[in-house]
């Protein structure tokens, strides 16, 4: 069984489709399939059950995954190793980002670098899933938790601000009351974030107009009326359409932390953009 092989089986096993699990690895779905199909036989094993849901592990192909996760982590421990000993800056990069951090925070960051180091590819990924290090999901990750795998170094990076906004010209609310007001808040995904409870406590009799997990998306409605929004203070304050609404008291703010695995310290490229980002971002 080669590796190629077994990257087949993982994925289909960790999306349980053949769709999800060819986007991932950037096969069409009939390959995928076909080469299901030629593992199966040549392993005289069925590795999964079909049915209407997707792609469900048998017995067998259980017991061969403990075995291709063991594979799979030494071949990628491997490969961080081998990248991480390469000192030119070209290359590859993969970051991974909250959706608003890296429209307006990051992007303003890699633009510069970009300009310095012309022969590195940075690929943004703004998305609401945590990325795995040692899978090499990502190089790089930017989250509000912080990181508590042994193999990844991490450090706090940033303290953002967060402030309610409201459509320019539209009349404020008053602290402890709220009645009359609309917010556009979070997602119910999302419903335990510090800003909801701050909300529902500041402005108790306030009512939930629309609800997104996108800041930006938060931003837009509110400029244009939807109602109020807690949005970080970077994109709120760039923003000629919203005013800042002073209620005696602000919303929690948020710690964003960075962190990318061990094997990747020495990796130029990498070091080179975190120093730049830390440069830019904390002085």
């Amino acid at each position: 069984m080669e590796w190629s092989d077994l990257k087949i089986f993982l994925a289909i096993a960790r999306f349980g489709t053949l769709g999800a699990a060819a986007r991932s690895l950037g096969l069409t779905q009939p390959t995928m399939g076909r080469r299901l199909r030629s593992l199966e036989a040549s392993v005289g094993q069925t590795l999964f059950q079909r049915t209407t849901e997707g792609f469900v592990l048998t017995e067998e192909g259980a017991a061969v995954l403990a075995g291709a996760e063991r594979i799979e982590e030494e071949t990628l421990a491997m490969e961080r190793i081998l990248a991480g000993g390469s000192r030119q800056l070209g290359g590859f990069l993969r970051l991974s980002s909250s959706d608003w951090f890296g429209a307006h925070v990051l992007s303003p960051v890699l633009a510069e670098f970009s300009q310095l180091h012309p022969k590195v590819v940075v690929e943004l990924l703004t998305d609401s899933r945590l990325l795995s290090l040692p899978r090499r999901e990502a190089d790089l990750v930017f989250r509000i938790q912080p990181f508590t795998e042994a193999e990844i170094i991490s450090r706090k990076l940033i303290h953002i601000k967060y402030g309610l906004y409201i459509r320019r010209g539209a009349p404020h609310p008053r602290a402890f009351d709220g009645v009359g007001a609309r917010l556009v808040t979070m997602d119910q995904a999302f419903g335990d974030m510090p800003d909801a409870g701050w909300l529902q406590r500041l402005l108790p009799r306030a009512e939930i107009a629309m609800r997104s997990n996108s800041r930006d998306v938060q931003a837009t409605l509110c400029a244009n009326g939807a109602g109020l929004a807690v949005l970080p203070r970077p994109l709120g304050d760039s923003l000629a359409a919203i005013d800042l609404v002073d209620l005696g008291e602000a919303p929690p703010g948020r710690d964003t932390w960075v962190g990318y695995h061990r094997d990747m310290k020495r990796l130029a490229r990498l070091r080179a953009l975190l120093d730049l980002v830390i440069e830019r971002l904390t002085h």
